[in-house]
């Protein structure tokens, strides 16, 4: 297991080697219990260590957020920040994924890109900011649990504490590998588990049972020849919506009749569609046929109105360093969604390409790194 480094760093990519350094695969993804909680528990000594508030915020499916904060006048408006914690597995990578290799502008390891870049990035800009002149806004970031695999960290703050920060709150960035270009809009996900049940029996005498398994077959046809093919929306910044069939199980041996079936299947939605209208048309499609559906995870889509305004304070400290400044939308999901469901604005923005995430040899750029710092620090600083 490796411990947590105590050394304050010198730099945001020593800052950022250090987050590498411990390993918090999910758990679900076979990672260790407590590794989120101990990078937490690092960037809050640090935090402390620079003078920043701290904050942990209990995640009711387990585990605790952290909020790094800096409040300069109980008047000002609020800006927010927010990186997740937890990176997908290291199985199968072939550099060291816990030690940072710099080869040129090149920073590998887990996590560089996807995304303790964009939270060391974050971080460093915030205990820049807090030691400035220039403090017009209070300041929050969040560490938060479990996005790669539910979530929860995500959904646990838009749920609970976001609420007292929205009367005064500008906007969240979301730390994402975007190649620093502004992302305005995502499409949403809902994936649920369908169920069929049948009578097992003896394979000698099938007539005896009732095969689950059958039953299923008839279901997917249903899916993916009358409903799959009404799945047509599009949206002008994050495309077409989608519906598959992904995974399925059934039976336990060969020579008995199958009791139980599943599958799962993925529903990506567009800004615009509701939960309500998913589950009606999915419905209607399955009327009279005898099924059940479970284990339901939804993250809604992101559109861009909210954030239209918070986009006006980003551009021109985007203009001022040479990056895009147009919103654009994208088709996956990430934490922003919770939070414009929520109420507030929010953008993804952050260092590194979707390409260099969850590879083998993940890497984020040192030049975008440090125009990640840039960026989150002058927007700290522009004057509402």
């Amino acid at each position: 297991m490796t411990s947590s480094p105590a050394a304050a760093p010198q730099s945001c990519e020593e800052l950022l080697a250090q987050m590498i350094a411990i390993e918090t695969v999910n758990p679900l993804f076979d990672g260790p219990a407590d590794g989120q909680e101990r990078l937490i528990a690092h960037l809050e000594s640090l935090a402390k260590t620079w003078g920043l508030r701290t904050q942990r915020l209990p995640v009711p499916e387990g585990g605790e957020n952290l909020l790094i904060s800096i409040e300069v006048d109980a008047a000002a408006p609020w800006l927010l920040f927010e990186s997740h914690v937890d990176t997908v597995s290291i199985a199968g990578m072939t550099i060291d994924p816990l030690k940072v290799i710099t080869d040129g502008d090149k920073l590998h390891g887990r996590g560089a890109c996807d995304t303790k870049g964009s939270g060391a990035a974050m971080l460093w800009a915030l205990r820049d900011y807090a030691r400035g002149a220039v403090r017009p806004h209070n300041v929050g970031l969040l560490f938060a649990l479990d996005e790669e695999a539910r979530m929860t960290g995500a959904k646990a703050f838009a749920a609970r504490e976001l609420k007292t920060f929205l009367p005064k709150l500008r906007g969240v960035i979301v730390g994402e590998p975007t190649l620093m270009r502004p992302v305005v809009a995502t499409n949403g996900v809902m994936r649920w588990k369908t169920i069929t049940r049948g009578r097992a029996a003896h394979s000698s005498v099938p007539a005896n049972g009732q095969s689950a398994i059958s039953a299923m077959l008839r279901v997917v046809d249903a899916l993916e020849s009358r409903y799959a093919p009404t799945v047509t929306g599009s949206h002008p910044l994050t495309g077409r919506a989608a519906m598959s069939v992904n995974v399925s199980r059934g039976g336990t041996q060969v020579n008995i009749i199958p009791e139980y079936c599943e599958i799962e299947c993925d529903r990506r939605t567009i800004p615009g569609e509701t939960e309500a209208q998913i589950w009606t048309e999915r419905d209607a499609v399955l009327a009279g046929m005898e099924v059940e559906h479970t284990q339901v995870y939804v993250v809604p889509s992101m559109g861009d109105e909210l954030s239209r305004d918070f986009l006006t304070l980003l551009q021109p400290v985007q203009a001022k360093h040479g990056l895009a400044t147009t919103g654009r939308g994208e088709p996956y999901v990430t934490d922003a969604s919770h939070f414009a469901a929520a109420g507030a604005a929010a953008i993804v923005i952050g260092p590194g390409d979707l390409a260099q995430a969850h590879t083998k040899d993940e890497w984020v750029s040192r030049r975008q790194l440090a125009q990640a710092v840039a960026v989150y620090g002058d927007l700290m600083k522009t004057e509402a």
